[in-house]
């Protein structure tokens, strides 16, 4: 082979090579395996099922952190005041909605408008507007459900004589009187447990409230007493404040005429107690019940309440 045929040879290999050189580059230009090992994203609809899957649960993990951090955010600043807020601090137009929503639960089988007539009473603020810009043509009830937002404290028993004080002047001022009839308090103090009553007595005995003429604080639960006990005790006794669980205050309103609404003013309905299970009186099937159907629900209580002449009080 002479000289020259090999020097063309040569410039013919070279001239290959450069184009396959060429060809390589390009084709990995187009070679997913080379993109994703230069860090680029593969496109989705190229994905397998499982790298698709895991993908949801990434995506699927990062909303749930976002919604634990937010929920983190909210608790936090709730209890910026260093406890936790209670449901009794909304306004009373709030307060009468979840009022009416427990009470849908305590009637189950009672259709909207059967209920509308159980409901407690509460004037938006625009017919509260009204009352007093026009009493001449516009006949509006007070509230039925006392306004407390003013209280920004805890609603303990610690509190409480302090919140009746505030809050509520003219209970207190009632409370310092002396009773005129037997088995007539002017408040009613409803809590969801024996323990809690006996706790709630010890407070409303305060001089604070009673002064030197206010009435006896009865103790009314089932545990321990018969009804016919505190028929006969609240019949001979001049009381202020009759402090009981659901079950017993029911009775004796609605089974007896020992416990009176003649001089009732308020109800005070103790909300933000939680038990041990974290359960409030109103989360428990049984008390609720007894509370919507025979304290509230006593045909001579929720008429006073319809009138305006009793209160209720989420503390």
């Amino acid at each position: 082979m002479s000289g020259d045929a090999l020097e063309d040879n040569l410039l013919l290999d070279h001239d290959i090579l450069a184009l396959s050189d060429e060809g390589d580059a390009s084709s990995d230009e187009h070679d997913p395996m080379s993109a994703q090992s230069e860090g680029l994203e593969e496109p989705e609809s190229s994905k397998t099922p499982n790298l698709l899957q895991n993908d949801k649960k990434r995506k699927r993990r990062e909303k749930e952190r976002e919604k634990f951090k937010e929920k983190k955010k909210r608790k936090l600043a709730a209890n910026e005041s260093g406890f936790e807020r209670s449901i009794a601090d909304q306004s009373p137009q709030d307060l009468a909605e979840y009022l009416s929503a427990l009470q849908a639960k305590a009637f189950p089988k009672m259709s909207a408008i059967e209920l509308g007539d159980l409901h407690i009473p509460c004037p938006s603020p625009l017919s509260t507007f009204f009352s007093f810009a026009a009493p001449s043509t516009h006949c509006f009830p007070a509230h039925s459900i006392a306004d407390t937002s003013i209280w920004t404290g805890p609603r303990t028993l610690d509190n409480l004589v302090d919140f009746v004080v505030k809050v509520l002047p003219n209970l207190r001022l009632r409370l310092s009187q002396r009773s005129k009839t037997s088995g007539a308090p002017t408040l009613i103090f409803v809590a969801g447990a024996a323990l809690r009553v006996v706790d709630v007595t010890r407070v409303l005995k305060d001089n604070k409230l009673r002064g030197e003429k206010g009435g006896e604080v009865a103790k009314l639960f089932a545990k321990h007493f018969k009804l016919a006990e505190h028929v006969t005790y609240l019949r001979r006794t001049k009381v202020g404040s009759a402090v009981g669980t659901p079950g017993r205050i029911g009775k004796l309103l609605c089974e007896t005429d020992a416990l009176t609404v003649s001089a009732l003013s308020h109800i005070i309905l103790d909300v933000s107690f939680r038990d041990a299970k974290k359960r409030s009186m109103l989360d428990i099937p049984e008390t609720r019940d007894e509370v919507f159907k025979t304290v509230l629900g006593a045909p001579k209580v929720l008429q006073a309440i319809k009138e305006g002449k009793i209160q209720v009080v989420l503390f």
